[in-house]
Order: C-alpha cells, then sequence, then structure tokens
C-alpha cells in the first residue's frame, strides 16, 4: 500500500466500531488514555484523546512544551520493529507506541501511558519539573500544574506492563480487521467481481486460476483480470491469499489443529507454500502468530 492507501486504512480503523469499543472500555478501565495515530503526525500523539493526563493537556498548549512531546513521539518510532516502544518524559511520565502492521508494512501505531511507572510523584521531582517549565518560557498557574502532576496515575513495572501486553493483543486483532478491510468491498462493484468474490469464497480450499473464475462469471481473463483489480485493488492471486489466510487465522485458533492441517484445508497445496504466503502477509509465520495467541502453543 502507498502512503495515502495507509492513511485512509487508518481512518477507516480510528472509525471502527471495534477500536471505538476498545477504546473506551480501556480507558474507562484503566484510567489511561488510547489513540490510534499515523506514522508521523505533528502534535503529540495522545492529544485531546479520551482520559488525557491534565498535566500533558496544561503543557500541550505551548510550543516549547509540545515540541518536548513530539521529541519524545519521535524517539518511540525510531526504529521501529515489531515491539512496544516505552519512553519517559522529562516530566516523569512513561507513554508507550505499539506498532500497528499490515505484513511487513507499519501503518500506525496505537499510543497509550502518561503515567508513573514504579516511582511515584514527590515535592523534589516536581520542583526539577517546574524549573525546566520556567526555563522554556511556559506561563501557566503552576498551581494547576502541580495539583495535576501529583494526582497523576502510578503503576508497578508490572501493571503497566500488563496494560502493554493488553495493547499488543488489541493491535493483532485490529491488523485482523484491516486486512478484512482490504479484502471486502469498499463500493458499489460489478456484478462480476461481486459474484466472483463469492465463487472464491465457496472454492477456497480448491484450485484456482484466473481463467477458471474468468469463466465462471462469464468474462474474458484479459476482461477480468482488470476488472477485478480496479474494484479491489488487488490482483487476482493475492486477493485469494489474503481470502484463505483470514480463514487459516480462524482455524488456528484451535490448538488441536496442526499447521499443516489448516494448510490444506483452506487450499494450500504444500506447507511451505502457505508459510511462505503467510509471513508476506501477516508479516510472521504460522507457528510465531499461534504462539502468541492467548494460551498458544505450536502443532
Amino acid at each position: 500500500m502507498n502512503g495515502a492507501e495507509n492513511k485512509q486504512l487508518l481512518e477507516e480503523l480510528s472509525k471502527s466500531r471495534i477500536f471505538g469499543d476498545y477504546q473506551k472500555a480501556f480507558s474507562e478501565a484503566t484510567g489511561m488514555p488510547l489513540s490510534l495515530r499515523p506514522v508521523e503526525t505533528w502534535q503529540p500523539g495522545l492529544r485531546e484523546a479520551p482520559h488525557e493526563n491534565p498535566f500533558c493537556a496544561l503543557i500541550a498548549k505551548t510550543s516549547k512544551s509540545c515540541a518536548a512531546c513530539l521529541e519524545m513521539q519521535e524517539k518511540m518510532a525510531e526504529n521501529p520493529g515489531t515491539n512496544p516502544r516505552t519512553i519517559t518524559c522529562f516530566a516523569g511520565f512513561s507513554e508507550t507506541a505499539i506498532p500497528l502492521r499490515f505484513g511487513h508494512q507499519l501503518i500506525g501505531y496505537l499510543q497509550t501511558g502518561q503515567v508513573f511507572v514504579g516511582t511515584g510523584p514527590d515535592a523534589e521531582r516536581f520542583a526539577k519539573t517546574s524549573r525546566q517549565l520556567l526555563d522554556w518560557g511556559m506561563k501557566t498557574d503552576l498551581t494547576r500544574m502541580e495539583e495535576a502532576w501529583f494526582h497523576t496515575k502510578v503503576l508497578s513495572k508490572e501493571q503497566y506492563d500488563a496494560m502493554v501486553r493488553l495493547v499488543n493483543i488489541f493491535a493483532q486483532h485490529l491488523a485482523v480487521v484491516g486486512n478484512q478491510i482490504l479484502v471486502q468491498e469498499r463500493n458499489a462493484e460489478p456484478p462480476a467481481v461481486v459474484r466472483a468474490k463469492q465463487y472464491i469464497a465457496d472454492h477456497q480450499d480448491e484450485q484456482l486460476s484466473l481463467g477458471q473464475v474468468a469463466k465462471a462469471v462469464n468474462t474474458s481473463s484479459f476482461y477480468f483480470c482488470k476488472l477485478f483489480k480496479k474494484a479491489t485493488g488487488l490482483n487476482f492471486t493475492d486477493y485469494v491469499s489474503r481470502v484463505r489466510i483470514e480463514k487459516a487465522k480462524n482455524l488456528l485458533l484451535n490448538p488441536n489443529t496442526r499447521i499443516s492441517e489448516v494448510a490444506f484445508e483452506v487450499g494450500f497445496q504444500s506447507l511451505t507454500h502457505f508459510n511462505r504466503v503467510f509471513r508476506k502477509v501477516v508479516g510472521e509465520s504460522p507457528t510465531d502468530y499461534r504462539r502468541r495467541l492467548p494460551g498458544g502453543r505450536t502443532r
């Protein structure tokens, strides 16, 4: 996907019911903010998110302090891998960015934090923080700042790490939703494409060729190839692969089903080919994907 497609998909995910429900439940349960942000953004990642830290909301109104938050955000995004990254800001708050990937492609981050981890607030730390704010020329009511700072949530490292794991698990589910958006029809599609999708769904566990599907919907292979790519944004082979991999993900939830059985059940003729396509679409092997599922084990 290109940058414009990434942005469009991220907007769709941010408006999706699953993200809205999870964001609300997470924030109400933890008192912490959660946002879904692009790879590159020009404001702090948790700005105006539900349950934003009041101290952070105050300092975001000044350019110097805001610049410090953006610098921290850039550090969280440096050399992005597949694991969450946590940074502590000048005020002592921890924030974490959890990469959201489709295959090998990074499209954004789930971000949370703005809490003390391990050590809570004390007068000495606030004095240091307030001096930094004054050095930046920040003009605000320090009494309000102090009250907000001392009322910031404090979590143990174990508690915070558990919260990050919850968000990381959700990031994996959100990636599945993103793949479904790529596969599903976004606009009204030509009848031939609608019929082709249904044919693929009905026969995805069989060997499928473009010519076979084109014949089933009464079009030439050449015309069908162009029509299908224009309507779905995917070529025929990639679309079939995504359909099969989405079904494979569901089958992998059953720990008693062998990976080789999953491969053949969704239509792959060899385990090697299945592993290669799964890694291309999901960004990791079926074994690693299953291992990271709750209660996951390999077979």
